[in-house]
């Protein structure tokens, strides 16, 4: 149920997208609207999104967050939630990410599926996921708060409402390493090692997405079914991390190694 005003919708969408635009951050919406609800902050989302399309900036998936026990235990949630990956935020292996872009980056571990035909419907299993996916591959999401996460002058901490007015945060996805056919391996034992400048800074398993990383896909399907949206071939579509973030700086170098599933470089720069 929404609390916000259509003016007051649109108003928050317009602060995060300037907040972008001038790579600055802006104040977490609850601190002056405590009565903000979650469909407050997905309606606050989907306007922001609209004012990238509108700038020419298309849809290509959706990232699915908040998946493991850990995270949903410290957002104080007991669901995942989502966001949505725009052209813009696509990067391959090996670039040179311009960190100055972002405000307060961060990296994780994550599987992308790519889908070959249409997913829809509340009923929907793995194996609907598994037969609709054309292949996985190994991703990093990169993570960026247009809002404080603590408000440096108040300490106020953002909530989870502010998370996903937020987009969930994203920011960017990084793709790399091998192509497989979801049946080809047991994705749940497929893991990473992520270093910053040689140095290992987590490691994860695909099982900690709630149990297989397919499960995230499902879980994000049978939400956008309720209101009538499919995921549509050619979609990216993030499971969900099973490292927690780490932050990024201009001259770290990222590498993941994904073992059999190849590995994902990438540099952040001044420009």
């Amino acid at each position: 149920m929404k609390t916000l005003t259509d003016a007051q919708i649109y108003s928050a969408a317009k602060a995060l997208y300037d907040a972008e635009q001038q790579v600055i951050q802006t104040e977490a919406f609850t601190q002056t609207c405590p009565n903000m609800t979650m469909d407050d902050a997905y309606a606050i989302q989907s306007s922001w999104v609209e004012l990238k399309k509108a700038a020419g900036d298309p849809l290509i998936g959706y990232k699915i967050g908040l998946t493991s026990k850990v995270m949903q235990r410290a957002m104080k949630i007991d669901m995942p939630d989502y966001g949505v990956l725009l052209q813009s935020m696509h990067f391959e292996d090996g670039s040179n990410i311009p960190v100055n872009r972002f405000t307060d980056p961060r990296i994780e571990v994550e599987l992308a599926f790519v889908l070959k035909d249409r997913l829809f419907g509340e009923d929907l299993t793995i194996e609907d996921v598994l037969a609709a996916t054309d292949y996985v591959t190994p991703a990093l999401e990169l993570i960026s708060a247009r809002s404080y996460r603590v408000h440096p002058k108040s300490g106020y901490t953002r909530t989870i409402f502010d998370t996903i007015a937020d987009n969930a945060a994203n920011a960017g996805i990084i793709t790399g390493g091998q192509k497989v056919k979801p049946n080809e391996v047991d994705l749940r034992w497929c893991g990473a090692l992520l270093k910053k400048n040689s140095e290992i800074e987590e490691t994860g398993l695909a099982a900690a997405v709630l149990n297989h990383p397919a499960n995230g896909v499902c879980w994000i399907a049978k939400r956008f079914a309720k209101h009538d949206v499919a995921l549509e071939p050619g979609q990216i579509l993030l499971a969900g991390s099973f490292t927690a973030p780490i932050r990024v700086g201009e001259g770290d170098h990222i590498h993941a190694d994904f073992g059999k599933l190849g590995s994902i470089h990438c540099q952040f720069t001044e420009e």
